[in-house]
């Protein structure tokens, strides 16, 4: 193998398995081959016959096993990773779980997640039961974990595949992926980034995720699996990559692409996971962070804004005036030792414009002046073309709608017009 400065080994393991859970009580009905023929017409066939194939090879395994015969889940990770009180719940009534295991070899197709996110499934449907991704911790239901699998042309989405978590470290937040292990790679990292790039940062991983993963599996194409993939020690992300990850590649801009140096951070402890850190390209002068806000304002140029608008009412009108009246307090707080703001949305504001203003968050970096804030915005302006996602603002402390802390669990403080705004969405969906 030709080792260079351009080029970054990443071993590839030998194997890899998938396992998915299916909690019952009591004891399956119908067996998983009649569950997974029942799929006809509604999976497309090639996964639909992988699944069958698999289901009679020595591959695959389906075994009904009694709870206590399972390590137990732990309900506060599953709880992060999105699960409901419900699902928690028929998980505790259990007696019994469906455990379906495959193995494959790396490469592509992933013929051991699909095959057994498909046989789960339809078991779960038997039954009228969940799906638990055991890998990624995470609850399906049986119609979700049917869409995430690949259409008759074998394309997925990746954002049903690998999930970005973030915590809050002394430089930053530190973002990871969780689900290239999946596919034989090593997991993503990114340390240091800008508290109000939360979102934007999320969908620049994702992005990096997929476009590492085609290198990977274009690596893994040969007959024989090699012992190393060698991966561009400066990988590029566009926003195709992004939108591609997304399952809207129609959506994608005409985007500049950016440049990510790769770099191989081994584990100490051999029950840690190894992973590939995202830095930005030699040469670059100052904090990582200054780097992903200036990619993230790349990125996302022309692409649509995630910028919702304010709903006139008098629930809002409420929500505005409480955030003005607690204002002052909150930075007399911030100044005495608390951060004034901690993103992705530190300070909203309003913006004038012809069709009324849309309201954009702005991370706070300072404010050292009552009637003055400076920032990073959070999202594009539709309005001002001048404000994209990552760009430093000032906003006059009398244009502010609404303001909030954050950490990584969610808001400690403040919201209220997101509050509003997210009970109107429920609204519309019941």
């Amino acid at each position: 193998m030709l080792i260079t400065d351009d080029f970054l080994p990443v071993p590839v393991p030998e194997s890899l398995d998938a396992t998915y859970l299916v909690p019952i009580a009591g004891l399956p009905r119908v067996s998983p081959k009649t569950a997974v023929e029942g799929l006809a017409g509604r999976l497309a066939e090639p996964v639909h016959g992988l699944a069958k194939q698999m289901l009679d090879s020595p591959l695959m395994s389906v075994d009904t096993r009694t709870v206590d015969e399972f390590p137990e889940l732990p309900p506060d990770l599953l709880s992060a990773f999105g699960a409901t009180d419900e699902q928690l719940a028929r998980l505790a009534a259990a007696t019994h779980l469906v455990v379906v295991q495959a193995e494959y070899r790396p490469g592509w197709p992933p013929a051991h997640e699909w095959a057994a996110r498909a046989v789960a499934a339809a078991v779960a449907e038997t039954v009228g039961g969940d799906v638990v991704d055991v890998f990624g911790l995470q609850f399906l239901d049986p119609a979700a974990a049917l869409r995430s699998l690949p259409d008759e042309h074998g394309r997925i989405r990746l954002v049903d595949w690998v999930l970005v978590p973030y915590s809050s470290d002394a430089d930053g937040l530190w973002f990871t992926t969780k689900g290239l292990r999946r596919f034989g790679l090593l997991e993503l990292q990114a340390q240091g980034v800008p508290d109000h790039l939360t979102r934007a940062w999320g969908a620049v991983m994702t992005g990096a995720a997929r476009r590492l993963l085609r290198d990977w599996t274009d690596g893994l194409a040969g007959e024989e699996v090699p012992a190393f993939v060698q991966l561009p020690v400066l990988a590029t992300v566009t926003g195709h990559d992004i939108a591609v990850a997304y399952g809207n590649p129609e959506q994608h801009g005409a985007t500049a692409p950016v440049l990510l140096r790769l770099e191989l951070d081994p584990a100490t402890d051999p029950d840690a996971d190894s992973f590939l850190s995202l830095n930005p390209p030699p040469g670059h002068p100052g904090p990582p962070g200054r780097y992903f806000a200036a990619a993230c304002a790349t990125l996302f140029n022309g692409i649509q804004p995630d910028v919702r608008y304010t709903r006139t009412g008098d629930a809002m009108s409420r929500a505005v005036a409480t955030a003005r009246a607690a204002r002052g307090g909150r930075r007399a707080r911030g100044r005495g030792g608390r951060r004034p703001a901690a993103s992705p949305r530190g300070g909203e504001y309003g913006l004038a414009g012809g069709g009324g203003p849309p309201d954009v968050w702005a991370g706070v970096t300072s404010w050292e002046v009552p009637e003055r804030i400076v920032g990073a915005s959070a999202s594009d302006a539709n309005t001002d073309p001048g404000v994209r996602i990552g760009s430093p603002v000032v906003v006059e402390a009398s244009d502010v709608v609404d303001w909030a802390v954050l950490d990584g669990t969610g808001v400690l403080e403040g919201g209220w017009t997101q509050a509003v705004l997210d009970a109107g969405e429920r609204l519309a969906e019941d």
